[in-house]
């Protein structure tokens, strides 16, 4: 009993601080206090229900049965669409709200909203190593399921509730990318509903114009309704060797040559500093060193990123053996560094041997219960920006970041660039060597001014024949942007598909100065 006065009393003093404070002067000053009490707890459950969800369907085998049903629902939603005369764009019905963007579609109160109830896994095919899901599948629910039959995906991007759908409509990245591309490249098929209604699969080989068109569109091209992704075997651990290194030029130096290493399956740096960093290269194995193995991934864990910077201020090599699901989400806990600016005690021991299972709050919860006030502090004094790059313009891209921005940890990831048809290629006839460079925090550059600075930070991007992600806040003109990607094969299928009066320019979408 005296437990719940305890509590009862705890609760009382809270309601009467924020009512002296303000609820919104809670909310921006101190968010951790909403965050702790009621996203985490509300998180915790969004999981339940999904895993449950999922191994109901798993169970009942329901998912291939049932995808052929949910098409024809979608088609009919488009049909109908067209007999009331076509009179609005249209867009998935799924609220702005649930998306791992930070970026609030508005467009979604105006447009049509199509309802795709599409979240399941429908075929592993291990004679062609492919497996077939449809658009909802995040990778957190893709990984727990492939892994125990002995397969992953090439490329997992980072965090769990990112979905098959957001990374082949706007694009994804990983560690491996240096050897196998970005997510949309380990891709083999998409079947889409189109503006017409009708059902369509393309491939490199079957409606290949469509196939490579469809990356980066985020969604103003048809419907994806699933999609076939190609397999490898997966192993039990991975091999990750640290590396300090000082030095801009030196930092560049290496992490060129080891992103050029075919051997090292997975090849990553973080950057402290302008002239800090470690640089981290891994090889997938079913052997390890137990003394050596380390569970990442468990609640009561470091964050991935504090526990790198160890070897830096340390300045010394490490070798260890992560589990491999555990590696693949290695930011997932933190939200790479994000979440040091919500719960600033995140990565204090106490608070992650007590609360750290309910780590992290659903992105989704975030963006919801955020506000107005927040939203706007965040696009004023916090940057969450990923800039793909030629690997040769890295040294003079992150002195760009340092003055422009001045936010750290950088993420660096390299990636393979293919000379496909589409809207992001390099410039040249070959394959070239990209780097993704992450910026997430508040920029500590006393210039900042976040509409000016990102400007500034595009048209650098754009000089190097680089490449914004859409996820983020985009700050050009449509010519700017059309003068970034290449929209050729894009503007020809709109216009050949029908797609003009049924969906919206993919600018029109993503772009502040487009976007009301």
């Amino acid at each position: 009993m005296s437990a719940l006065w305890s509590v009862g009393a705890g609760l009382l003093l809270l309601v009467l601080w924020v009512r002296h404070r303000g609820l919104e002067a809670v909310l921006v000053h101190h968010r951790w206090v909403f965050v702790c009490l009621f996203l985490l707890p509300l998180s915790i459950l969004f999981d339940i229900y999904y895993q449950l969800r999922a191994w109901a369907v798993w169970r009942l085998h329901s998912a291939p049965r049932q995808h052929a049903q949910r098409v024809r629902h979608i088609q009919e939603q488009v049909r109908e669409w067209k007999k009331e005369g076509s009179k609005r764009y249209m867009c998935t019905g799924r609220p702005g709200w649930l998306t791992v963007s930070l970026r609030v579609g508005k467009y979604k109160k105006t447009h049509k909203n199509i309802m795709i109830n599409l979240m399941d896994v429908l075929e592993v095919d291990s004679e062609r190593q492919v497996v077939r899901v449809e658009p909802l599948v995040s990778m957190g629910q893709l990984t727990a399921y492939l892994n125990p039959m002995g397969w992953t995906i090439p490329v997992v991007p980072e965090l769990d509730d990112l979905t098959v759908g957001g990374l082949i409509m706007g694009t994804g990245i990983e560690s491996s990318s240096h050897i196998y591309g970005l997510f949309q490249h380990t891709c083999v098929a998409y079947e889409l509903v189109l503006a017409d209604g009708s059902l369509v699969r393309c491939s490199p080989t079957e409606n290949s114009d469509l196939f490579y068109a469809v990356p980066w569109s985020c969604g103003t091209l048809g419907f994806l309704v699933a999609a076939e992704i190609k397999m490898i075997p997966a192993k039990k651990y991975v091999k990750i060797h640290y590396q300090p290194v000082r030095g801009l030029q030196k930092i560049c130096e290496k992490f060129t040559e080891e992103s050029k290493k075919k051997e090292n399956s997975f090849v990553e740096g973080l950057m402290y500093s302008l002239d800090e960093a470690v640089i981290m290269t891994g090889v997938l194995t079913d052997e390890a060193e137990q003394s050596k193995i380390n569970r990442i991934g468990n609640y009561y864990k470091p964050w991935f990123f504090k526990h790198v910077e160890k070897y830096l201020k340390a300045d010394r090599t490490g070798v260890e053996y992560i589990p491999s699901r555990h590696y693949y989400h290695r930011h997932t806990r933190s939200i790479f560094w994000e979440l040091q600016d919500i719960i600033p005690f995140g990565n204090n021991p106490v608070f992650r041997y007590l609360f750290g299972w309910m780590v992290p709050p659903k992105i989704s919860l975030l963006k919801l219960t955020q506000g107005e006030a927040i939203r706007k502090l965040y696009e004023q004094h916090h940057v969450v920006q990923d800039m793909l790059v030629p690997m040769k313009s890295l040294e003079k891209s992150i002195q760009t970041f340092h003055v422009d921005l001045n936010v750290y940890p950088i993420w660096l990831c390299p990636f393979m660039l293919p000379n496909n048809p589409g809207m992001v290629h390099p410039k040249g006839n070959e394959t070239e060597l990209y780097v993704d460079i992450g910026a997430y925090g508040e920029p500590k550059s006393k210039q900042f001014e976040a509409r000016a600075s990102m400007r500034q930070m595009e048209k650098f991007v754009r000089s190097v024949h680089g490449f914004q992600m859409l996820y983020a806040d985009c700050y050009m003109t449509r010519e700017e942007f059309w003068d970034m990607f290449d929209g050729s094969l894009y503007h020809k299928l709109r216009e050949q598909m029908n797609c003009m009066d049924a969906f919206p320019e993919v600018y029109d979408k993503i772009c502040k100065a487009a976007r009301h």
